[in-house]
């Protein structure tokens, strides 16, 4: 299911980059509950870039385990741009990666706001060097679909952004 965004032989790219530079991938995942994680420890040899995650579902476990600040989880909402930056440092340095992920959304089909609709899902990514993009994405489909295409965009500009990375 869209393999149009990402596919498997995108995910051996993916390793092959990170394997041919020595560097190592983490997540953070809030909405795709470990899905990320798992598209990645289905490639064979992955243990070779991937060495773990976090999937931080709840407020109180984003502040525990990656040091998102309870003030900014009050001030601007776990679905947003200030958290998701948050927990890319804490689970960078958790893991001491080179890369990360990190995802927070509304899969669905309940917990949308005319602000934050279902779909809403914001995706982070950064380096060891704090270089950082955070996107917010509106995806439509029912609750696994959205979760699909959040974990899917995610590795396809993660893998654009180390290829932009690596080649500096």
């Amino acid at each position: 299911m869209f393999d149009n965004i990402f596919n498997e032989t995108d995910m051996i790219k993916l390793q092959d980059t990170l394997r041919a530079s020595k560097q190592t991938i983490t997540t953070a995942e809030s909405c795709t509950g470990g899905l990320v994680a798992s598209m990645i420890t289905k490639v064979s040899g992955s243990s070779e870039i991937f060495d773990g995650s976090i999937v931080t579902y709840s407020n109180k476990i984003k502040n525990q385990e990656l040091n998102v600040k309870n003030e900014t989880l009050e001030k601007y909402g776990a679905v947003s741009c200030e958290v998701v930056q948050e927990m890319l440092d804490g689970v960078i340095n958790k893991f001491d990666a080179n890369f990360a992920i990190a995802i927070s959304g509304i899969a669905g089909p309940n917990g949308g706001t005319t602000n934050k609709p279902v779909g809403t899902v914001v995706i982070g990514l950064c380096d060891s060097k704090n270089h950082k993009i955070v996107t917010i994405y509106n995806f439509n489909g029912s609750r696994e679909e959205v979760q699909i295409q959040a974990a899917k965009v995610a590795l396809k500009e993660i893998l654009k952004f180390i290829q932009n990375c690596l080649d500096k």
